[in-house]
């Protein structure tokens, strides 16, 4: 099958598209035949390790010290049709239309993956997919659909409360901005120039446009400030965080975290700065949302699985609008 293997850490290119040997499902897995996948800003970190220092060394521990080893194809998220089932399996069968998310496995990169029917601690689960969305829409929604909704249960959003995103025009946040207004909250968006009128469209009741206005000095004040860039120091973002309120960071840097951690034991305020983590249930609610029209996804860029390279150079530069999403075409496709 074809795949695009990581040969080593570094810029796009060395993702290379290969041959390689087509999987077999053990006997509690699943056979997918993959349709779609995404390039995040995860997988870009991922391929050149660029990580904060604190998590360079476990990152590389983990997937091999001076080259990638343990894990040779990268990518998250996917959308496809389950070819094969195990033995074991129960809850799907051949045929089924699925979208889902590997976690750390990662391996979405590819014609083919095998997924267990239930996932463990570290991997992401499988899910019949929204029946209203193409394979290419689905595949956004496990790893950004999950992450903001994680985001947001933790920080308690409820109906009526203010609510400011920052980044909110990306993968995540063109989530979180649609699942707040679910919820009920009002929705400040902050992002870049080319994003505000489709962060309008999404639900966002204010925009603001970070190359012209600094939030932090508006005097504004809100519920929870989610700040899923994470380049804003928490003591410029705390000013406008209400007390009481909550502040959720993403991508934390070592700075930040330590001064969440100050935050928290010196005033009212919350700090919530971790991993998110996702499972089954998750990507089930996502769906009734989705089927249901609550939410949507927003694809800034498709390319063939042949010009990943060209996908990762994209979102390296920052400015995708919502999701870049790879196809994968198979020659008996229908």
């Amino acid at each position: 099958m074809k795949a695009i293997v990581w040969t080593k850490y570094g810029p796009p290119d060395v993702l290379q598209l290969k041959e390689v040997e087509k999987p077999t499902p053990k006997d509690n897995e699943v056979l997918v035949k993959v349709h779609a996948t995404t390039v995040t800003a995860g997988d870009c970190e991922m391929r050149s390790l660029r990580f904060p220092l604190f998590l360079s060394l476990p990152m590389r521990i983990y997937a091999g010290l001076r080259r990638p080893t343990r894990i040779k194809i990268i990518g998250q998220e996917l959308a496809g049709e389950i070819e094969a089932v195990g033995k074991d399996v129960k809850l799907f069968q051949e045929g089924d239309q699925v979208f889902a998310s590997t976690g750390f496995g990662s391996g979405t990169y590819a014609e083919y993956i095998c997924l267990p029917e239930e996932p463990g601690e570290m991997e992401g689960g499988v899910a019949i997919k929204p029946a209203n969305m193409t394979y290419e829409e689905a595949a956004t929604v496990p790893f950004g659909g999950r992450d903001a909704l994680h985001f947001l249960r933790k920080g308690n959003i409820q109906s009526g409360q203010r609510i400011l995103i920052n980044g909110a025009g990306g993968s995540i946040g063109t989530f979180a901005v649609q699942l707040a207004k679910y919820f009920g909250a009002e929705v400040a968006a902050v992002d870049s120039t080319r994003k505000l009128d489709m962060l309008r469209s999404i639900g966002a009741d204010q925009v603001i446009d970070y190359t012209r206005e600094d939030f932090t000095k508006s005097g504004e004040i809100y519920d929870v400030i989610f700040d899923v860039a994470g380049k804003i120091s928490f003591s410029r973002t705390g000013r406008s965080l209400k007390q009481n309120g909550t502040y959720l960071l993403a991508n934390p840097r070592l700075p930040q975290m330590v001064r969440g951690l100050w935050t928290r034991m010196s005033s009212s305020k919350r700090a919530i700065m971790q991993t998110a983590s996702g499972t089954i249930e998750d990507l089930i609610f996502l769906r009734e949302l989705i089927e249901a029209g609550k939410i949507k996804t927003v694809i800034d860029r498709t390319y063939p699985l042949e010009q990943i390279v060209e996908a990762h150079r994209h979102v390296e530069k920052g400015h995708k609008k919502g999701n870049v999403v790879i196809t994968v075409e198979h020659n008996n496709r229908t």
